[in-house]
């Protein structure tokens, strides 16, 4: 199995625990990683046959958009099932960071996998 990737996604969302947080709409920075075969799209060169970066990435920013959430945790588990069970990928590994939410850091976030990583 391939690893298909998109990386550093910026969308805007209302994140956060403070009311200042949830008053102001913040970048997130999502890099998605997504287990898929390859070898159909490479063999003819078929579009049809390999993952649309271009609608994953459409989706996952229109949910971040859409989304107010209080914990990054929270938002990357719905972003996680929404791959899952629209792309139909077997496995994904999922990074959100909130760049500036800890002064001393570049940026918070959470590194989740879902699924079975296939062999």
């Amino acid at each position: 199995m391939d690893i298909v990737f998109i990386r550093e996604l910026r969308a805007d969302a209302i994140i956060g625990v403070y009311d200042w947080e949830r008053s102001v709409r913040q970048t997130l920075v999502l890099d998605l990683e997504m287990a898929w075969d390859n070898r159909p799209a490479a063999a003819g060169d078929a579009i049809d046959a390999a993952l649309d970066y271009a609608t994953v990435s459409s989706r996952v920013t229109e949910h971040i958009e859409n989304s107010s959430r209080q914990l990054l945790e929270t938002l990357a588990e719905e972003l996680a099932a929404l791959v899952l069970a629209e792309f139909g990928v077997p496995w994904l590994r999922l990074r959100l960071c909130k760049p500036g939410a800890v002064q001393q850091a570049r940026d918070v976030g959470v590194l989740i996998e879902r699924g079975v990583r296939p062999a």
